[in-house]
């Protein structure tokens, strides 16, 4: 099945003057330093290519680093191969492709050993070997911590003093790609970005990575850091890219929720502890919607916590840890430390918890290599829709295709810069379209578009969903589309709306083509899953004059085998 969608998007943000910018030179660009990007960067390092890393903020800001939860991968005599490829492909809902999931959880051992022999510092018992816990989904314990709950920020730490050390590696920080560059035959041979000041720069390369991380910041309640805007889609889209399975975007059900204050993840290694949730009234709620109860996968747990909210007309439920078996405290100190700096004792007192946005299932669709159907352009991680998730991510499994399949794209993306590396040509150089001038007194304020945006999605696109609301939330991206680019200054921050706009766009269309409930994605008009072959939803641009006019959306059934892309 296939229909069309009407859209209006430059395919350019920015135009600059190649001979008055700045241009460096690499085999090999990587854009984003999460666990994608740096296991690709030192991949590719290894195998000979000349890296350049680009990074919006510093090198600490990435959503890796926010990762309370661990690494999935199978360790234990007890545990198998087999049953973690079943347990992440029954959290799939049918739309998991089986030779990726395969690859990346059988890859799974192997990225712990690298990141050992990097100096990461994993929670141990006391034999030495590695403490596993279980999270929800997993029906073995085979989730790798460090520190309890700071194991993204352990690996994160861990992977940025390679990138540092590696001879073959070049960091630049406080850079922000606003487009990529393309020949005249469409392949990707740099990107035009924004260095510390403004000045444009160009960073060309025989290959690009695009290891951005996800677009958490397009929804009032999120545990994800402000640089979360879904640059990385947004750009490659522009460039010819396609996406996919936008409609499936993640709720994580336990932030900590304090009137005024930052929403802040309660991991749900918490709830894999032995913590209850419960509502208003004492009342635990969870073993009435599903046989694992709070271990059940968070799409249904998310609903739960939701509805248990709307039942009761409270702004949260409760997280009770005092039948945790061990001192919280002692499990769990970053959790207990924010906690404690409000007044709550987790040990003792309930912890106000809500959903809150958390992770984006779909995304540029790549192969297991991480190709997409663009030359010359890879992408890895949140950003990327490699087939290992589905319709919905297992806990723990995201930090474990970072690593795995970061590791292989860094090296497809070298051995083609190596093998098969054109001379670098010239980009087209599009500018964007000529903004007419606004009626006196019409102006657009882009910090309050963004606040709207991110309200209207958190209520008309979130956790349930229905037609005539993703109908209105559509209409307003439209208008808001079109105020900002057209009346918007031309910096980072009205880049960045544009970005969150085109993704928020994106996915109200996927989410408006999937006329079934699935994984993270239900629908209250539509509430059971189709009886239909389950198919991915595939947008891909339509261009004219360098203008995407029209948006082509596409039902393509799950492979038995490689990922579908090119046709």
């Amino acid at each position: 099945m296939s229909d069309h969608h009407r859209l209006d998007l430059d395919g350019r943000l920015l135009s600059v003057d190649s001979r008055r910018v700045p241009h460096y030179r690499f085999d090999l660009l990587i854009v984003g330093g999460g666990a994608g990007g740096a296991s690709a960067a030192l991949a590719a390092a290894e195998a000979g290519a000349e890296v350049a890393l680009l990074v919006k903020g510093d090198r600490e800001e990435t959503n890796t680093l926010h990762a309370q939860g661990g690494v999935a991968a199978v360790l234990d005599r007890a545990d198998s191969f087999a049953e973690h490829i079943a347990d992440t492909m029954e959290v799939g809902c049918g739309l998991a492709e089986r030779e990726v999931v395969e690859f990346v959880v059988r890859a799974g051992p192997a990225a712990i050993d690298r990141l050992d022999r990097l100096g990461a510092r994993f929670d141990r018992r006391g034999d030495g070997t590695i403490e596993l816990s279980r999270e929800g989904g997993h029906t073995r314990p085979r989730v790798v911590h460090a520190r309890g709950d700071a194991t993204g920020r352990e690996i994160q730490g861990t992977l940025n003093t390679a990138l540092r050390h590696h001879p073959r590696i070049t960091t630049f920080t406080e850079t922000f790609v606003v487009d990529l560059l393309c020949a005249g035959d469409g392949a990707v041979v740099g990107v035009l970005a924004l260095r510390p000041g403004g000045e444009s720069a160009v960073f060309s390369a025989r290959s690009t990575v695009l290891a951005t991380g996800g677009a958490g910041q397009l929804y009032r309640e999120t545990t994800n850091p402000a640089i979360a805007t879904g640059d990385g889609i947004a750009i490659a889209f522009r460039a010819g890219a396609s996406v996919r399975d936008l409609e499936f975007f993640q709720f994580h059900p336990t932030l900590l929720y304090i009137a005024g204050a930052a929403r802040v993840l309660i991991s749900e290694v918490v709830r894999g502890a032995g913590g209850i949730l419960r509502d208003r009234d004492g009342v635990r709620f969870m073993p009435s919607f599903h046989e694992k109860a709070e271990l059940a996968p968070r799409d249904v747990v998310s609903r739960a916590v939701f509805r248990r909210m709307v039942e009761t007309k409270d702004t949260n439920t409760y997280l009770d840890l005092s039948e945790v078996e061990k001192d919280p405290h002692v499990l769990f100190p970053g959790i207990s430390r924010v906690c404690r700096f409000f007044g709550i004792d987790i040990a003792r007192d309930p912890v106000p918890v809500r959903p809150g946005a958390h992770y984006m299932v779909g995304g540029l669709a790549v192969d297991i290599d991480g190709r997409t159907d663009v030359d010359g352009l890879w992408a890895v991680g949140e950003c990327a829709s490699s087939g290992l998730h589905g319709a919905n991510r297992m806990g723990s499994n995201s930090l474990l295709e970072g690593l795995v399949l970061g590791h292989r794209a860094g090296l497809s993306a070298a051995e083609e810069a190596r093998l098969h590396g054109r001379e670098l040509r010239e980009w087209i150089v599009r500018p964007p379209r000529e903004r007419s001038a606004p009626p006196a007194g019409v102006n657009v304020n882009v910090q309050d578009v963004t606040y709207s945006l991110k309200s209207v999605l958190w209520r008309q696109l979130g956790i349930e969903r229905k037609r005539a609301d993703m109908e209105d939330a559509l209409s307003r991206i439209r208008l808001w589309t079109r105020a900002v680019s057209e009346l918007a200054r031309p910096e980072p921050r009205t880049f960045e709306l544009l970005n969150m706009l085109s993704v928020a766009h994106l996915s109200a269309v996927s989410a408006l083509h999937r006329t079934e409930s699935r994984g993270v994605h239900y629908r209250t008009d539509f509430p059971e899953r189709s009886p239909e072959p389950v198919t991915h939803t595939l947008l891909r641009p339509c261009f004219e004059d360098a203008r995407i006019q029209r948006v082509e959306v596409k039902s393509i059934q799950v492979a038995s085998g490689a990922v579908p892309l090119r046709s």
